[in-house]
């Protein structure tokens, strides 16, 4: 028990006396022994006492910052007020902080003077500072990885972070969170990894005990559908392509050799292709023969008969004691024609072919 205006031997002697008449000392209730409370809020502690009473005191760490007489309930002093817990009920004392801060942190000792002497409950003072998801709502294709970052600053102390999605509670192995001290306050650093299924809101939670409710910071995360895998259908068609092409390719090539053996004549075909040749080239060979072949030819300045092609009977007397020939070439073309011989008895004739 500390009391800051009692010294230690002064309290000494009041037990021995009071041990030595066999005097008890009266009970009182202070409650709560610990409080847990935010900065600025207010802290309220309740001293319930059984009898009579002429005064109450307040200590908060090492100061007494409040007395409490029937006549000042109801009485603030600067941060400080006091009141009955309900009207008429003088046995039950409220003594209220206000706005009360980090620096109140410690022991409150409520003091009943009298027979009842003191007791002491413990104030602790958190602070709540901020929280925030990094940047903002995102867009991903589907069974992307996603990655959220959620920074807190100015805890005290340092806060449990947790994460949620569509409302439910991510399971902890699935983030990583850091803790940072940064002068009397904490900061730390919570990164929640994951695959994109489906649209879902992301909710970061920072909170101490003193806080009702946890602060949180949400985004929105935006999956769109993947898009098609263009990969494997190109390599289908550029598969069936290739398949196609080369099957044409094979057919080409069967239909290019087949052509090419029909219009290549066999061994029977090429020596009757030569046969006909020979029969036509010699046909030709003797029409040529009978059409050029003027068998009353006489060189010119030859003066005796000498075609062994002409025989005698076909010379016909002319009654001048000449001798007609047969004009070749004209008889192959009339048939009857001949050529009148001259004095001499010859008839000067030029050889005509006529192919």
């Amino acid at each position: 028990m500390t009391v800051s205006w009692i010294s230690w031997p002064t309290l000494f002697h009041i037990c021995i006396l009071l041990c030595a008449n066999g005097v008890v000392p009266k009970q009182f209730q202070l409650e709560p022994l610990n409080s847990t409370v935010l900065q600025g809020t207010d802290a309220l502690f309740r001293a319930t006492v059984d009898g009579n009473w002429s005064a109450i005191t307040w200590t908060v760490g090492q100061n007494l910052v409040y007395v409490v007489t029937h006549t000042t309930v109801n009485e603030t002093k600067g941060q400080y007020s006091s009141r009955f817990c309900s009207r008429g009920d003088t046995s039950c004392v409220e003594f209220i902080i206000h706005n009360v801060s980090r620096s109140q942190s410690g022991p409150v000792i409520c003091y009943v003077l009298g027979e009842y002497g003191s007791k002491t409950a413990h104030l602790y003072v958190q602070e709540n500072g901020t929280v925030s998801i990094m940047g903002g709502d995102v867009t991903v294709t589907q069974d992307q990885q996603v990655e959220f970052e959620c920074v807190t600053t100015t805890w005290f102390p340092a806060p449990t972070v947790s994460w949620k999605r569509n409302g439910q509670v991510v399971n902890s192995s699935l983030y990583n969170t850091t803790i940072m001290m940064d002068g009397d306050s904490f900061n730390s650093t919570s990164v929640l990894k994951f695959q994109a299924v489906s649209n879902t809101t992301v909710e970061c939670q920072a909170t101490v005990t003193a806080l009702l409710d946890p602060q949180s910071s949400s985004v929105f995360l935006v999956v769109v559908p993947k898009p098609p895998d263009w990969t494997v259908l190109i390599a289908v068609v550029v598969s069936f392509g290739a398949f196609a092409l080369l099957v044409l390719l094979i057919i080409g090539i069967i239909f290019c050799y087949k052509r090419r053996k029909e219009k290549q004549p066999s061994y029977q075909d090429e020596m009757r292709r030569v046969r006909t040749q020979s029969q036509i080239s010699g046909a030709n060979t003797a029409g040529q023969s009978q059409g050029q072949v003027n068998r009353g030819y006489v060189p010119e300045g030859r003066t005796s008969w000498i075609s062994t092609s002409v025989t005698p009977s076909e010379l016909t007397d002319n009654g001048d004691s000449g001798y007609k020939i047969p004009d070749v070439v004209k008889s192959n073309q009339t048939g009857n024609a001949y050529n009148t011989v001259d004095d001499s008895g010859f008839k000067k004739h030029r050889h005509v072919t006529i192919v």
